[in-house]
């Protein structure tokens, strides 16, 4: 597998780290059920076929934070992009706090 960093081209798997999922959000360690969101946030994970969004860590390269969407089923990736653009895209479309 080859992930195409944005700054850095295409590059081999070795390069990279592999960080967890990209679509889990952590709980809030203040609400009342902190607990069982965080046994939730830990543990239970659906694990479907199809496109999926990880995180990657470019270490041996340029040090970036990417969010790389992969067919875990073929392991084919349909996208990368720097974490920080899609956390960015992601909060503008949240609107304002």
């Amino acid at each position: 597998m080859r992930i195409a960093c944005p700054h850095c081209g295409e590059r081999s798997l070795d390069e990279f780290v592999y960080s967890g999922d990209a679509t889990v959000k952590r709980p809030d360690h203040a609400s009342p059920d902190a607990m069982h969101a965080f046994v939730a946030y830990t543990y239970e994970r659906t694990n479907l076929p199809g496109p999926h969004r990880e995180l990657w860590y470019h270490a041996a390269g340029c040090h970036a934070w990417l969010v790389v969407t992969r067919n875990v089923s073929t392991h084919a990736i349909l996208s990368v992009a720097l974490a920080r653009d899609v956390a960015l895209a992601e909060k503008s479309a949240a609107g304002p706090a």
